[in-house]
Parts: structure tokens; C-alpha cells; sequence
């Protein structure tokens, strides 16, 4: 487990970051049991704020493997790797790592006649956080989201 405490975030946020980091920890260990116990925590969370932070960790991630930008060929190349590798211990839907990839990069609109369930995206963030971190600290990742997300609420 991490060993961070999380002490000085908001309730809210601590919830999310100890549910999170719990899941990609047991992601990272392809332990199903501890998985499906932290999806099932991350889950009961407001899906809005979870997807939000998650969302931040996903696009910060992406950023620092292409700096120079990303286009349609990176974008592919990274859900068919994440896909293959949670596909090896998980059900992995395509349609939903689509969703959080396009989202965490802010050009997914919502599809009102197909809506994704907070219950599938909070299942499929960690596998995709899991696949993209290689040998990233996910806490340190998680620690700066909060930061960039209290500093654009501030410029709000």
C-alpha cells in the first residue's frame, strides 16, 4: 500500500484518493478480489469528482508520454494497449476505455442515448491509470491532480 496518509484533502477528495490508489495498487498486483473491493468503494463516490481527478491523472499521463502532442494513431495505440493488458485478468470493454481516454482529454461529449454507468468508469480508470503508469508513483500523480484541480477552482 501507499504510504501516503492524505490527511489534508477534504474528506470528499480523501475518499477518492485512498479508493483510488487502492484500486490501481490492486490493478498493479492483478488482484481481482482487492480489485472488485476498491471499484465497489470508488464507485459509491460522486462520480463527477472521481472522474475528475482520475480524469486528471489519465490526461497527465498521456501528456508526459507525448510531449510534443498527441493525434488519433496515439490515442488508438493506447486503448488497444490498455485493453490487451487489463484484458488478461479482466472483462475489459473497448467502448468504455474509449470514453475515459477521449474524456480525460476533454473531447468526449456525452452520448445521452448510451451513457456509460459511473459503475463501468470507475471499473476501466484503473486499469487504464495501471497500463499508462509503467513506473510512475500513482500517488505522486494523484497528489498533483488535486493541486490542479484546487487551482482551477480557485480561478474560477
Amino acid at each position: 500500500m501507499t504510504s501516503a496518509t492524505w490527511r489534508h484533502l477534504p474528506p470528499a477528495a480523501r475518499a477518492i484518493a485512498v479508493a483510488a490508489v487502492e484500486a490501481v495498487e490492486a490493478a498493479r498486483a492483478r488482484d481481482a478480489e482487492a480489485y472488485d473491493a476498491a471499484v465497489d468503494r470508488l464507485a459509491a463516490l460522486d462520480p463527477e469528482q472521481a472522474g475528475r481527478v482520475l480524469g486528471a491523472v489519465v490526461r497527465s499521463l498521456l501528456e508526459a508520454r507525448h510531449p510534443d502532442g498527441l493525434d488519433g494513431d496515439d490515442i488508438r495505440a493506447a486503448l488497444e494497449h490498455a485493453v490487451r493488458s487489463a484484458g488478461t485478468w479482466r472483462d475489459v470493454d473497448p467502448q468504455v476505455m474509449v470514453v475515459l481516454l477521449i474524456g480525460a482529454l476533454g473531447i468526449h461529449e456525452t452520448d445521452e442515448d448510451a451513457p456509460v454507468s459511473p459503475r463501468a468508469l470507475a471499473a476501466h480508470a484503473p486499469l487504464l491509470i495501471d497500463d499508462l503508469l509503467q513506473h510512475r508513483s500513482f500517488a505522486k500523480l494523484l497528489e498533483r491532480a488535486f493541486t490542479e484541480i484546487e487551482r482551477a477552482e480557485l480561478h474560477d
